[in-house]
């Protein structure tokens, strides 16, 4: 076999008289759903939607809202979501390039600096953090729906008398019927994904223009701010965001940046999962333009003038939309509101919270799950957490997510851009004796960055030295980023020859 043959990337088999899979393929590490896309169907629109899809969620919308009052009126608010959603921009065009280049999804990607069998710790994180937004999303878009149907009395007595599983019989039956829509939508693979996507993300737009318009013209005015003494706004600003920084100031513009930013934290790790269906990098981009510093500035500011002219129509600050939209007079607009919120929250399942678990549940195990089985897997989790409801905490674990995210996106992005100058060779990702086995395997030196910057970024916020705890929070997830990038770079600098040494057309 030539270099030229063992090197260049072998298609996806689509029907049985297509090429086989090469006989050093391992069944543990490759099927077809894990192999490098072939079919490269998703244009900027589809990548656009991914983003509204993601953001214009309930959750969403609430961290956007927490957010405005850390920054006590619109302009600091957009400044600091601005800076945040440029950064965001540069970090996912990062990680997408590769997926564009490879065609691989996030955990196939991750072998080449964790190890063929390594990569399972990383993919299994990012699938834990998923499965856990999975549940929390769609007890959102219930609750959407929930808060519809108490209008009316019977309803609202079922709910008032009937409790199962820690939860009202109303919210179980809401529960379960949004948990199946999703399986239906997902089931189908991911082209019905995208085409879910790209109808879920333009209908909650027009959603969230509707809201903004009824409550400025209820308050009769566009509001730019929450009238609220400044002591009892940083009290509100930290009981929804956790962050201690006095609203307004310079420090809460880039707390606000940072945690906008880490709010993308799981995302950005397997963005590869979508961008591998992008033709090419000018389609990733001109999407990734739109849909993120674009789109989620306008976002944001409509998200700042709805928390602020509710406050004023309705006397306090109401940061879910769904309580806003429950208290509308018009039964029909209150209703196109809880439909609206629950296909959001459906579509940022079925983009954030079911295509990153469907692959590395798969990569676990690839000869007996595939992509369907994997987000099957994921669902099965977040219902049996139902009961337990550990989403209730949502804020708290968003700021955990950057002590996990961070080390992992470090150690990925520093081996592929940094020490292997973006040259990978593709095949050797499903091979287990080839240039990713490492140790067994596993790659001992990603690991021990990875955990180092771990530690740094989990402890530092907490037991860094007196007066910057607090103030390091936010940060958390550069923390891992840095301290894990910059030490898997020391201790891997060595392996550049490796990439020297290999053939030029070995690259992918």
């Amino acid at each position: 076999m030539t270099a030229t043959e063992s090197t260049a990337p072998t298609p996806v088999p689509e029907d049985p008289g297509a090429t086989p899979v090469p006989s050093d393929y391992s069944p543990r590490l490759y099927n077809d759903d894990l192999a490098p896309a072939t079919e490269r169907k998703w244009g900027a629109f589809s990548i656009f939607n991914v983003w509204t899809s993601d953001v214009h969620s309930l959750y969403g919308y609430f961290l956007a809202a927490s957010l405005f009052l850390v920054a006590g009126n619109t302009f600091k608010f957009v400044i600091g979501i601005g800076v945040g959603s440029l950064v965001i921009y540069w970090l996912m065009t990062l990680i997408g390039k590769a997926g564009v280049k490879t065609g691989v999804p996030y955990p196939v990607l991750a072998r080449a600096s964790f190890g063929t069998f390594g990569a399972n710790v990383p993919a299994l994180v990012r699938a834990v953090v998923a499965t856990f937004w999975y549940g929390a999303q769609t007890s959102a878009a219930a609750g959407a729906i929930v808060a519809f149907l108490t209008r009316y009395s019977g309803p609202r007595h079922f709910d008032a008398t009937t409790h199962l599983l820690g939860h009202s019989g109303l919210e179980v039956v809401c529960f379960l019927g949004v948990w199946a829509a999703q399986l239906l939508i997902i089931s189908k693979g991911m082209e019905t994904v995208r085409r879910f996507q790209d109808f879920a993300g333009p209908v909650v737009w027009l959603m969230m223009l509707v809201l903004a318009v009824v409550l400025s013209v209820k308050a009769g005015a566009l509001s730019f701010s929450v009238d609220m003494p400044a002591k009892d706004l940083a009290a509100l600003a930290k009981s929804s965001t956790g962050l201690s920084v006095t609203p307004g100031s310079l420090a809460a513009i880039a707390a606000i940046a940072a945690t906008w930013i880490t709010y993308f934290a799981a995302l950005v790790l397997n963005f590869g999962d979508f961008a591998r269906f992008v033709p090419d990098e000018k389609t990733l981009r001109k999407g990734n333009i739109w849909g993120l510093p674009v789109n989620l500035i306008l976002f944001s500011f409509v998200a700042a003038l709805t928390t602020a002219a509710a406050s004023k129509v309705y006397g306090q600050v109401i940061l879910e939309p769904a309580k806003i939209s429950a208290r509308f007079g018009s039964v029909y607009l209150v209703l196109l509101a809880a439909l609206t919120f629950a296909v959001a929250t459906l579509g940022i399942n079925v983009v954030a919270n079911f295509v990153s678990p469907a692959f590395d549940f798969a990569n676990v195990a690839p000869k007996y799950i595939d992509f369907r089985r994997g987000g099957m897997i994921a669902a099965v989790i977040a219902l049996l957490l139902y009961p337990m409801h550990p989403w209730d905490n949502a804020p708290s674990f968003v700021n955990a997510i950057g002590s996990t995210m961070g080390p992992i996106f470090g150690v990925i992005v520093v081996d592929y851009y940094l020490i292997r100058k973006a040259q990978l060779d593709v095949p050797a990702l499903y091979r287990e004796n080839g240039e990713f086995r490492f140790q067994g395997g596993w790659n001992i030196r990603a690991f021990a960055a990875g955990a180092v910057g771990a530690v740094f970024s989990s402890l530092l916020p907490i037991y860094g030295p007196a007066g910057y705890s607090a103030a390091l929070g936010p940060y958390s997830w550069f923390i891992g980023v840095i301290v894990s990038g910059s030490l898997y770079f020391a201790v891997s600098g060595g392996r550049s020859r490796i990439v020297a040494a290999l053939p030029a057309d070995a690259t992918a």
